[in-house]
């Protein structure tokens, strides 16, 4: 399977129609910052943004050894870790990564769940880094879904993909607990509302 989908994923993704609303400056510009995406939309941007080496976060679980291969495959830069297993070593690695220039993608609901709940890793990076958030929503117009916690999403060929950036946020610097927990639920609105637009853009119901 690991060497299949791959392969299939970057077929099918060829089909797909790719709309990018709002996209920040700063990532036109190539500079960098922390992506922010719900897990089960994962599949929805990644050729759009292949082989520009951002780094994304994935779990050392098993499905997260099913999806390393799909990032590696369309050039992206892997860190294994996750909460529970090796968070502390990769957040440090995902700062590095930052520090020296490298865009980083984070799914703040998984690798578990629930879907669409976060907690405060990704306010904490952007605090302590100073760099700006940018909260992604994503939405296609016929998919797939599966039967998961976080309602997997694999657009069906030809399919419509629409990506909405909602406002680039740029947290204070080295904040107490509460104040990232604030932030950490303003991402979490932005999010949600980019999600909708996608869908709106597309004249769908959201699947929220």
């Amino acid at each position: 399977m690991p060497r299949v989908a791959p392969f299939a994923l970057s077929l099918l993704s060829r089909t797909w129609r790719v709309e990018v609303v709002n996209e920040p400056e700063e990532l036109a510009r190539g500079e960098c910052g922390l992506i922010a995406l719900w897990h089960g939309r994962m599949l929805l941007g990644l050729a759009h943004y292949a082989g520009r080496h951002y780094r994304v976060l994935v779990s050392p679980s098993a499905d997260g050894s099913l999806v390393a291969p799909l990032l590696r495959r369309f050039g992206y830069g892997v860190v294994r870790g996750s909460s529970s297993r090796g968070g502390a070593r990769a957040l440090r690695e995902l700062l590095v990564d930052l520090r020296s220039g490298r865009t980083v993608v984070l799914t703040p609901d998984g690798p578990r769940g629930p879907r669409h709940a976060m907690n405060l890793g990704l306010a904490w990076m952007a605090s302590a880094t100073g760099l700006p958030v940018f909260p992604l929503g994503l939405a296609a117009d016929r998919s797939w879904h599966l039967s998961s916690w976080d309602h997997f999403t694999i657009p069906r060929p030809f399919a419509r993909v629409v990506l909405t950036f909602g406002a680039t946020q740029r947290l204070p610097r080295h904040q107490d607990e509460a104040t990232l927990a604030r932030e950490t639920e303003r991402v979490r609105t932005l999010m949600l509302e980019a999600e909708r637009r996608s869908f709106e853009q597309l004249g769908r119901e959201p699947d929220l």
